[in-house]
């Protein structure tokens, strides 16, 4: 998926439409995500400043919410589950598996509620259940 250039006028049009919108700091971050795929640096003085909040309180939104990226994202991202139901059915040999074959970001997360078809994946938002590398690969074509 491609995302536009970050753009200090299109992020302040985009805070101002979540004025009136409870919890706006992170709501703030998670629009500004999915609009540019990313958090720019230059977002948490934006945001602090229109919502009259500190640079640090929303640097520390930022920072404890493990989907949100200060980054670029890759073209494709892989998360696979590390919970205790997708552990015992392989997921740790999956993630292996999967990170020496794809040229995608993979990531281990921490419960996907799919323990009924574990190993649990989510492949570019996507979740899949009973994952084996052959699936992940297809999903990634």
């Amino acid at each position: 998926m491609t995302y536009p250039v970050w753009d200090s006028q299109v992020a302040e049009s985009i805070l101002a439409s979540l004025a009136s919108d409870p919890g706006p700091v992170l709501i703030s971050l998670q629009a500004l995500q999915e609009h540019f795929g990313y958090v720019h640096s230059e977002a948490v003085a934006l945001i602090a400043s229109t919502f009259n909040v500190s640079r640090a309180d929303v640097h520390g939104v930022l920072t404890f919410y493990h989907e949100l990226r200060t980054t670029p994202a890759p073209e494709h991202q892989v998360h696979i589950c590390a919970a205790e139901a997708c552990q015992a059915m392989g997921a740790r040999s999956l993630q292996s598996e999967v990170e020496g074959a794809v040229s995608a970001e993979v990531s281990k997360v921490y419960c996907l509620g799919n323990c009924a078809l574990a190993p649990a994946a989510v492949v570019d938002g996507k979740l899949i259940g009973r994952a084996t590398l052959a699936k992940i690969v297809e999903e990634l074509k």
